[in-house]
């Protein structure tokens, strides 16, 4: 990550249906910079829908990977659509505990500006989405998990 170090990295974060990629994308198309999809989505589509916990070590790597690559396009600004937050929630609430290769990205990667959505706009289902009726609870594990890391997060508000 260090070769890119100038770039100011966006990560926008929360449950699934908040919103994420619709906001990554506008922010990227205003700013007329690049932004980082869900690697989960190209992973889930080649794999299918049945996944383990590895798997979810294998999204990671693909997420940084491709997070690092957009960054080499990138002239000031990164817009992520999702990063090591959304994987350490989906591990812990999914089963029961987080890998260290994904709990090590939450606390060493760096985003200049982190951005939680909450679940205040309406379930669109997507092949891949699991939990609409946890979003509540969901977002209530991103704000405490940024609360406990000590990084500076802003709410966004749909209004």
């Amino acid at each position: 990550m260090d070769q890119h170090s100038n770039i100011k990295r966006i990560l926008i974060t929360g449950p699934e249906s908040t919103g994420k990629t619709s906001l990554a994308k506008a922010l990227a198309h205003a700013a007329n910079e690049p932004w980082v999809p869900e690697y989960a989505v190209e992973y889930l589509q080649k794999h299918g829908p049945n996944y383990q916990l590895d798997d979810l070590l294998h999204i990671a790597k693909g997420q940084f990977a491709l997070e690092d690559q957009l960054a080499g396009m990138a002239r000031k600004q990164l817009f992520c659509d999702t990063g090591p937050l959304v994987l350490k929630i989906w591990a812990e609430y999914k089963f029961g505990q987080c890998p260290p290769f994904i709990q090590k990205a939450w606390e060493e990667r760096v985003y200049d500006q982190i951005i939680l959505l909450p679940p205040n706009i309406p379930w669109q289902d997507g092949p891949f989405r699991e939990n609409p009726a946890d979003r509540d609870v969901l977002f209530e594990l991103y704000q405490q998990a940024l609360l406990d890391s000590g990084k500076t997060f802003e709410i966004y508000s749909h209004d």
